[in-house]
């Protein structure tokens, strides 16, 4: 492992199609909060499913949540509802939807054993594909600080 410190936060400036001048994030992979949901990801480990048996194979395990690396979970909204927010509130936390995140190969790779597989995105690809790109969560960008803590409702705006 490596530490690494970001001496000025606001150095790392977010892509202008998706954010405003002085959006910025340190570490994150591209925009300062991931959200995903448990709703979506049992839907989609339900066409896992589906999927498997209609090409007459062993259904794989359900996929955990940690495989897409989010940092804010949720549940309790219609599969893949979050798609539509723009504007939320979670906890003292006002957030912005920056844009849906398109994912890539590393969602294929187990956290357990880091062996490789085609799911999730042979099954995304067939039904959350468009754009050459295949779709779960949404990027978001704070517009305040505070403290959002387990259990605090998501207040659409």
């Amino acid at each position: 492992l490596t530490l690494v410190w970001c001496d000025d936060p606001e150095r790392r400036s977010l892509n202008p199609a998706y954010g405003r001048p002085g959006d910025h994030t340190a570490f994150a992979d591209g925009y300062p909060v991931t959200l995903t949901s448990l709703d979506s990801l049992a839907r989609l480990n339900e066409w896992m499913v589906e999927d498997a048996l209609q090409r007459g194979e062993e259904p794989e395990p359900p996929l955990p949540i940690e495989r897409f690396r989010a940092n804010v979970v949720v549940r309790g909204a219609e599969p893949f509802a979050e798609d539509d927010w723009h504007r939320l509130r979670i906890g003292a936390v006002a957030f912005r939807k920056a844009k849906l995140i398109d994912r890539c190969v590393m969602t294929t790779i187990s956290l357990v054993d880091l062996t490789t597989a085609k799911e999730p995105i042979r099954t995304l690809a067939r039904h959350r594909q468009w754009d050459h790109n295949t779709w779960f969560g949404i990027q978001l960008i704070p517009e305040t600080t505070g403290l959002i803590e387990v259990g605090d409702p998501v207040v659409l705006e």
